[in-house]
């Protein structure tokens, strides 16, 4: 059998370069993760822009962020439970603390629970009916002074 030894190893470099970058790109991107959107929260203070996934499936709003080792400022999650309805959530398999903050259909803050325990079970409700919950890192509410009553600018409350 005859082959070309130089041949063979540029074809293998070329799909070995292919797998890395692949695997690369996909640690870099959570698993079923979306796009990020902009959001804005207009507090006293002035406007906070963040930047944030969508969880609009079941699938989504189930794993929201969980498995997450880390979660940067400025970023977030925003989860869809249209029409608005009492919503409840937990942190079960949540590695970071968050605050969670529970926006009415027409986009004002209902409520915000602060510095949520990690991996816990314990039910956090919205006390009240609410269209979506931003997930964000713990100690931003209070970093940027977000408070209940403040809007939300997003298309999903028809805004931005």
């Amino acid at each position: 059998m005859n082959f070309d030894r130089q041949a063979v190893w540029s074809i293998a470099k070329g799909w070995l370069a292919a797998i890395l970058v692949a695997t690369f790109a996909a640690a870099g991107t959570p698993a079923g993760a979306a796009s990020f959107q902009p959001l804005e929260i207009v507090t006293k203070n002035g406007v906070q822009v963040f930047s944030v996934e969508m969880a609009t499936t079941e699938e989504e709003k189930q794993t929201g962020l969980m498995y997450r080792k880390e979660l940067a400022d400025g970023k977030g999650m925003l989860f869809d439970f249209n029409p608005e309805q009492e919503i409840s959530m937990w942190m079960k398999n949540t590695y970071v603390s968050l605050d969670m903050i529970f926006i009415r259909a027409d986009g004002r803050i209902l409520r915000i629970a602060e510095n949520t325990e990690p991996m816990s079970t314990r039910i956090i409700s919205s006390r009240g009916p609410a269209r979506a919950v931003l997930e964000v890192v713990a100690g931003t509410a209070q970093k940027y002074g977000i408070r209940p009553g403040d809007r939300i600018g997003h298309p999903l409350f028809g805004t931005k």
